[in-house]
């Protein structure tokens, strides 16, 4: 671990912050207040303004850190690089749904994470309007509140679900491959991985697959998984990597359901 790090005064600060920039602003933003990256990619005021608090708070933790926000990086794709260095970096999701969040829809959340060379050392997923906090610190756990989260044990298949974005080896879409092939019960998209990581983590989903694996949507996703027992990584079955931004990524309850999603997606 870089340093000694109180996850529960991170998850405070989280929390702090989703209270005073973003749920203020949830059904409540202006014309003006949204705008486009690029087309299709839309970026908040509420967005802005809690990278920043995020970036402003976070960055004096750990000594000789960097912070690597998710809006920072649409302005300057080079600080991705920051990743490769020797240095710990905090990576930001600050509106992870931002395409609910701007059309007033349910579901978002706020995703950070710590990482060194490549590696994940902790994670937070927030939900603020269930007002729901998970997080996990490397062969510590996952835990909400007090509570120390293990992932659901594997149902029959026709209970099975999860969500699923991208396409399969045959060109369908995965989430049509996985219903069409019998071996799960259904996939529901929720437009927020962080959301997926947290329903998964609490036992209420079993997979979770994503076509990219941008690090501020699923590196801390990755280890709260792994932290509550179940199999997260890339789809090929390597190990996540955070300085990989373009793999598909994986993660599962029990290695059955991996190997169910992972075969699926395979199949030509």
């Amino acid at each position: 671990m870089t340093q000694m790090i109180d996850c529960r005064f991170v998850a405070s600060l989280i929390h702090q912050t989703a209270a005073a920039l973003i749920l203020p602003r949830f059904q409540a933003l202006q014309a003006t207040e949204i705008r486009e990256k690029k087309p299709g990619d839309l970026v908040t005021i509420a967005d802005i303004e809690a990278e920043r608090e995020l970036t402003r708070q976070l960055g004096s933790l750990v000594p000789d850190a960097l912070v690597l926000g998710e809006e920072s990086v649409a302005e300057d794709p080079s600080r991705l690089e920051w990743l490769s260095t020797d240095r710990p970096v905090w990576i930001i999701d600050p509106v992870d749904g931002t395409a609910n969040f701007a059309k007033g829809v349910p579901g978002f959340s706020v995703i950070v994470a710590l990482t060194r060379h490549g590696a994940v050392e902790a994670g937070w997923i927030y939900d603020p309007l269930g007002d729901v906090m998970v997080y996990a610190e490397k062969c510590k756990g996952a835990w909400s509140s007090e509570r120390r989260l293990a992932v659901a044990m594997p149902p029959a298949a026709q209970d099975v679900k999860g969500s699923a974005y991208g396409r399969a080896k045959s060109g369908v879409r995965a989430a049509k491959a996985l219903v069409e092939s019998g071996r799960i019960g259904d996939v529901r998209n929720q437009g927020s991985s962080g959301l997926e990581y947290l329903a998964l983590a609490l036992g209420r989903t079993q997979f979770s697959l994503h076509s990219r694996s941008l690090p501020w949507d699923h590196a801390a996703g990755m280890l709260i998984v792994s932290e509550a027992g179940g199999r997260a990584g890339f789809l090929d079955g390597t190990v996540y990597d955070t300085r990989i931004p373009d793999r598909p990524v994986l993660a599962a309850a029990s290695a059955d359901t991996w190997e169910i999603v992972q075969a699926v997606v395979a199949a030509p």
